[in-house]
């Protein structure tokens, strides 16, 4: 049968009507951990002097060769012009402006170790090809020239207002190893010590530290000698591991430094970071906050050179006590704290160029929020409004009318915006959009928030994220996430490990409370977990899991518990006290006993605030006991898997060897992943992309798809329990 052509042209106007959406809209798909692992990241946004571009760093994810790409670029502050100021060769990171805005330096490695790289930005901003032409050829482009050659690799990078210098840290050796005690036996392989702690984070202990240098910027050639304003020392600046840039600043005249570090001889027992300062003309050093026995840090100096304001915590061996800001008169040494009403945590920050007030941000019901305050009254205001974390750092123009901040929230990674500072609630205009190709055809997840009573009539702040196909009628499995810290914020976090969009793209509801032991709701809400671990927010977890497993969408019979370092303690510690609550537990470098973490973890001060104090003095052994998770092991019954890296030294990973040798002992189904390189985090891309693939195999397996486990344990295993009564009043075999 002949079709005729009025026939033909009808099928192929409906062929293309029915496809229209294939043809020319891409169909719409969720995130896999592929594509978020490969998202670009944007951080150290740096506006230049005369407010018309922003400095950052790109960081691209190559998963196949297991590397990032690090690139630094800049932008206009309307985002319509964009350079990228590295080469495929020279890559780099810590970028920063000269004081009149016409060069550009920062770090690359490129040489085998990280030096001082130099771009003329006038030049460079020449030779940019204008709308129209094409542009330079390969080889004809403006690159950046090394100009340092130094002995060390350098870190956090500053220029001095003046022009004149360089300031930077590096790791120096302050004096020879112990080993060399035994020189004549070249073969010995030991590590020997007469102090704690023995290691830090994710490295031994050893001889060398991070000193502060300043290096004088020649007229010709390159820079080869710089002075250690630290010499001979055994202190670090910044203090590890999370010190950084922000803790080491340039006086307004170029007089001065003032740098954080933890100057103490008992370093394990105490948070007793001291401010700094260096005087260059006398090389004299002055501690300006030694009357205070708690953290002292990131300091900033006014722009007129009057003040010098920094983050304070008043509790010497408390790490989450509430950050205050504080401000040093520097003609008087008169200290007084700015944000003395404020019950929030004072973040990142920046003088207005006035002087008259301070921009910051600080944690507001689990957002984090751009705020102002006046000084010297301490007047505050919050200034943003929305589901947004305001973080990574924020700048403000020199005229003061402009701040640039990175923004982000549980749907999007950070992206750079620009506030203008001219309403009583600021707008944020997106400058940057590193990801908008991968985010144009991605289904996002719808997030609600409510607030849900817990035992004692306290109202839990949880949010819910709900897949992005979610159908109502349909019972849906959960993720009940047990955030960490133990004291930080469920806020508008993105996170590369623990992230909500990617587990509702998997078919999951999540659940992330709020539960009491975080910032964000005031001081005592936070301080509510300190010798209580396995109490009150324990019950939280569960008063909100109790709450929502009743809502009809709801599937209570698939619901799994997850968590990392406070998040894994409150796992294990539900694993033995769920009562059938949960059918699949996941916990990385989490806290199993805490009578061997004592033993084990670095920093003294924690635990000793934490539990009141060590475990074998009486008065606070009970709180090991009562809260340690290991205490009721012989309650597990339900499938967990266990990830921790090697290198974790806050919380060693046998703690989570301890955990595993119990599941695997009541023969509950178990998975044990250790990643021999890693840290508290897993850093590495594939490693991060097995750790995601373990994760959703497992809990797909024993959560989603729901695999009974039968009790196998051996009647001569139950009989050998030391369990003759019951902590928690239940009877288990």
């Amino acid at each position: 049968m002949k079709c005729s052509k009025l026939s033909i042209s009808t099928i192929l106007i409906f062929f293309l009507i029915a496809n229209a959406g294939f043809l020319f809209s891409a169909e719409k798909h969720l995130l896999t951990p592929e594509i978020m692992l490969s998202l670009k990241k944007v951080a150290e946004p740096r506006i230049s002097p005369d407010g018309k571009w922003i400095l950052y760093s790109l960081t691209t994810p190559v998963i196949q060769d297991n590397k990032n790409i690090k690139d630094i670029m800049v932008i206009s502050l309307d985002g319509k012009k964009k350079y990228k100021i590295t080469t495929d060769k020279i890559q780099g990171s810590n970028a920063i402006w000269s004081p009149d805005g016409k060069k550009i330096a920062f770090l690359s490695s490129v040489s085998g170790k990280s030096q001082i790289f130099l771009l003329n930005f006038e030049t460079f901003l020449a030779k940019q090809p204008k709308d129209g032409q094409k542009p330079a050829k390969k080889g004809k482009e403006i690159s950046p020239v090394q100009i340092s050659d130094l002995p060390h690799s350098l870190s956090n990078l500053q220029w001095s207002p003046d022009g004149k210098k360089f300031l930077y840290t590096a790791e120096v050796k302050v004096s020879g190893p112990l080993t060399d005690k035994y020189a004549d036996l070249p073969s010995a392989k030991v590590r020997l010590f007469d102090s704690v702690p023995i290691r830090h984070w994710d490295e031994w202990n050893t001889d060398n530290y991070s000193h502060v240098f300043i290096a004088e910027i020649p007229d010709k050639g390159k820079i080869t000698s710089s002075k250690d304003i630290m010499e001979n020392e055994k202190y670090d600046s910044p203090v590890k591991p999370f010190g950084g840039i922000g803790d080491i600043c340039w006086s307004p005249d170029s007089k001065e430094i003032a740098y954080t570090s933890k100057k103490v001889e008992r370093y394990a027992f105490t948070t007793n970071n001291d401010i700094y300062i260096y005087y260059l003309d006398s090389n004299k050093t002055t501690n300006i906050t030694k009357e205070n026995k708690g953290a002292d840090g990131f300091p900033v100096y006014s722009p007129d050179g009057k003040w010098i304001a920094y983050h304070s915590q008043k509790h010497e061996g408390f790490e989450s006590d509430r950050v205050r800001l504080m401000l040093y008169n520097r003609k008087t040494t008169e200290i007084k704290e700015l944000s003395y009403n404020l019950d929030q945590w004072v973040g990142d920050m920046v003088w207005a160029p006035d002087c008259k007030k301070i921009w910051f941000t600080a944690e507001e019901k689990a957002t984090v929020q751009l705020y102002d305050i006046t000084v010297p009254d301490g007047k505050w205001n919050i200034r943003t409004l929305g589901m947004q974390n305001i973080d990574g750092g924020i700048e403000i123009t020199s005229d003061g009318k402009t701040i640039v901040a990175g923004k982000r929230s549980m749907l999007r990674p950070t992206e750079i915006f620009s506030i203008e500072l001219k309403e009583n609630f600021l707008q944020l205009k997106p400058i940057t959009d590193v990801n908008g190709k991968d985010y144009e055809n991605l289904k996002l997840a719808d997030i609600r928030e409510r607030y849900i009573n817990s035992v004692d009539s306290q109202l839990i702040h949880t949010y819910i994220v709900y897949p992005p196909d979610f159908t109502y009628g349909k019972k849906y499995p959960v993720i009940v996430y047990c955030q960490g810290g133990p004291q930080s914020t469920v806020s508008q976090f993105f996170s590369y490990r623990w992230n909500f969009l990617l587990m509702a793209s998997q078919g999951y509801i999540v659940i992330a409370p709020n539960r009491r032991g975080l910032p964000g709701f005031g001081q005592k809400w936070n301080d509510a977990i300190s010798e209580d671990w396995g109490g009150k927010p324990m019950q939280d977890i569960l008063s909100v899991t109790d709450s929502l497993s009743k809502e009809h969408y709801i599937d209570k019979d698939r619901i799994a518990a997850v968590g990392a370092s406070a998040g894994g303690y409150a796992v294990f510690w539900l694993a033995g006290n769920h009562h059938k609550r949960f059918s699949a537990f996941v916990s990385h470098c989490g806290v199993f006993n805490l009578v061997s973490m004592y033993g084990s973890t670095e920093e003294l001060w924690f635990p000793n605030w934490e539990n009141g104090g060590p475990y074998w003095i009486p008065k606070w052994k009970d709180k090991y006991d009562v809260h340690s998770p290991h205490v009721y092991s012989a309650y597990w019954d339900t499938p967990i898997m266990i990830s921790t890296g090697e290198y974790d030294f806050r919380v060693p990973y046998t703690q989570s060897l301890e955990a595993y040798t119990v599941a695997q002992s009541l023969r509950i189904p178990s998975r044990l992943i250790i990643f021999p390189e890693e840290n508290h985090w897993i850093l590495g891309l594939q490693n991060a992309l097995v750790w995601q693939k373990e994760y959703f195999e497992f809990l797909d397996k024993y959560c989603k798809n729901k695999v009974i486990v039968v009790d196998k344990v051996p009647y001569y295993m139950k009989m050998y329990y030391p369990f003759n009564y019951d902590f928690r009043d239940r009877k288990y075999w």
